[in-house]
């Protein structure tokens, strides 16, 4: 077990700097002087070369990463250019907006693959399990930023049930929660389509062996049989997809947000980079790149806990 722990850990570390050496490469390879975006077309050449030096843009590339890589290690990522204010500072504010949006749709989409998928498997080729797979097949097939214009259109805009988009802040829950729906459930139904399909296949293959044969042989419900012998024997593929899926569920957020005008993390990298903002998009980049690895980093950790074969292989 502590061999496994070990190696997990060792790819998580390498993983991370390989992903922080591609992100502060590709943001230094970029044509254009951020003196220049900062200081604007009219600077002159003593300013640009002031603000130059006082950037670190002089400095050679590998002593630029490693006070970039050092400086991220203690929370400071630098100074936003549009917004004068340190990067950290804007993604403190942003994040539980992101965060918020990022776990109620991952709620959303859990509860509802779980219910079509297993639904699904025990209609087996029933009119059931038919329906189900063409609305998880519809769901795939429409765009995020499209099927949220279409449920701003029918439930903000023609019935009036919820605001079509801003956030109404956490001082009245009630308001913030209803600001929240819409997004979620755009954010979510692709996701909960992909992962119905997959807790489908996983529970036919699980139904298929001797020991459900023998639950039903001993009088066992069927809902009994589905949800406490079949659903726990299915979850290692399952966890898989979650987990990829609440990476993309985060990343996901840069198109929603915009869409429903929402102040997370997806609005603020998308006006750092209309803006030119390098070690804003830079951190942000970083970030969402931190997020895809640690949750691939927790699903490896809990197939042990899921799966007691492995446990005991580790």
């Amino acid at each position: 077990m502590g061999y496994f722990l070990f190696r997990r850990t060792l790819g998580f570390v390498l993983t991370l700097f390989a992903v922080s050496v591609v992100v502060f490469a590709v943001m230094n390879v970029l044509p254009g002087d951020p003196a220049l975006t900062i200081l604007g077309l009219d600077a002159t050449e003593d300013a640009l070369a002031a603000l130059r030096e006082q950037l670190g843009l002089n400095d050679p590339l590998l002593t630029r990463y490693v006070h970039w890589v050092w400086n991220a290690l203690h929370g400071d990522f630098g100074i936003s250019h549009s917004f004068g204010i340190p990067v950290a500072g804007l993604i403190g504010e942003r994040l539980p907006m992101t965060i918020s949006l990022a776990v109620s749709g991952m709620i959303f989409t859990v509860i509802l693959a779980l219910v079509m998928g297993i639904g699904a498997a025990a209609n087996h080729r029933k009119p059931g399990d038919w329906g189900m797979m063409f609305i998880s097949q519809l769901g795939i097939a429409i765009p995020a930023f499209w099927l949220s214009m279409l449920l701003v259109l029918l439930f903000a805009v023609k019935l009036r049930w919820l605001p079509p988009g801003g956030f109404a802040g956490w001082d009245d829950p009630v308001a913030a929660m209803r600001s929240l729906i819409l997004p979620t459930v755009a954010l979510a139904l692709v996701q909960s389509s992909v992962l119905a399909r997959v807790t489908r296949s996983s529970a036919l293959e699980v139904m298929r062996q001797d020991f459900v044969r023998t639950a039903r042989a001993t009088g066992f419900s069927r809902r009994r049989i589905l949800w406490r012998h079949v659903l726990p024997n299915a979850l290692v593929p399952i966890v898989t997809i979650v987990g990829m899926q609440f990476a993309a569920l985060v990343t996901g957020t840069i198109v929603i947000e915009n869409v429903f005008y929402l102040p997370g993390l997806g609005r603020l990298i998308f006006q750092s980079i209309s803006n030119r903002d390098l070690p804003t998009v830079q951190a942000l980049v970083m970030l969402f790149a931190a997020i895809v690895v640690t949750a691939n980093f927790i699903v490896d950790l809990l197939y042990v806990v899921i799966d007691p074969r492995l446990k005991a292989r580790a």
